[in-house]
């Protein structure tokens, strides 16, 4: 059996991906009312943060069994 941490790891992974993604194509092709925020993008800045951690956490524990 994997440690949750495998599980969480993977979940911040693809969740940091599709955030990501979405920051990307939203540079690429602004929306027409734009947040409070926008110009900072934070969902690029939030996104790749999920995915550095994730993949760590992912890297860390793909090979431990409990």
């Amino acid at each position: 059996m994997k440690p949750i941490w495998f599980f969480v790891g993977l979940i911040l992974l693809v969740m940091g991906l599709i955030i990501t993604i979405t920051g990307i194509y939203q540079l690429i092709y602004p929306p027409v009312h734009k947040t409070v925020l926008y110009e900072i993008h934070p969902d690029i800045w939030w996104g790749t943060i999920m995915i550095l951690f994730g993949g760590l956490m992912y890297l860390k524990t793909r090979n431990k069994t409990i």
